[in-house]
């Protein structure tokens, strides 16, 4: 898939969200601000995109599909998952040592990222369950994005985007607990 259409792909999912919850309420509140951040990564994902800049459009984007998709994992967004697609289109050489280091940031922050976190609920409830999901599904996503490297770095970059999208969400979501770095996180 190429970048323009993953862009439009997810602006067209983002426009569309239904929350799971009702409004009123502390999980509508959550349900609103996972809303609002796939808005944001949405929006800032076209900017990049309009301005040249594939390799930030590409991570805004995955990022944005990851918080999407955790939300509806959560069940404060309707919906099925989606799939992250495989981005076939070649970066230019002019962004090469762009997406280099952002690849390997994104990569050294995310590992920080679930190093710094640790479920918060009681291990006995749904919530623990849940929690340990999203963790697993954003350490699939950092083992994928590493199997990638350092060939393929634009999907390593989408991968590593999108599960740190997962794991985000989760902490925005109180499902757990941050003792490493807060800044790793949108919170």
């Amino acid at each position: 898939m190429l970048i323009d259409a993953f862009g439009k792909c997810f602006a067209k999912d983002s426009t569309s969200i239904k929350a799971g919850v009702p409004k009123n309420t502390a999980l509508g509140k959550t349900a609103n601000e996972i809303s609002e951040m796939v808005s944001c990564y949405a929006s800032d994902g076209g900017v990049f995109y309009k301005q040249g800049d594939l390799v930030n459009a590409a991570a805004s984007f995955a990022y944005g599909y990851g918080w999407l998709d955790a939300g509806k994992y959560l069940g404060y967004i309707e919906g099925d998952l989606s799939v992250l697609p495989i981005i076939n289109e070649k970066i230019s050489e002019a962004l090469i040592e762009h997406l280099t280091e952002k690849t390997y940031r994104y990569q050294r922050m995310f590992t920080g990222a679930l190093d710094a976190v640790t479920p918060s609920p009681d291990s006995e409830t749904a919530m623990y369950c849940a929690a340990e999901t999203i963790r697993k599904t954003a350490a699939a996503y950092l083992e994928a994005g590493e199997k990638n490297l350092p060939i393929d770095l634009i999907n390593a970059l989408t991968a590593f985007s999108y599960g740190y999208g997962w794991l985000d969400c989760g902490v925005r979501a109180g499902l757990f607990s941050i003792h490493g770095d807060r800044h790793l996180f949108t919170i």
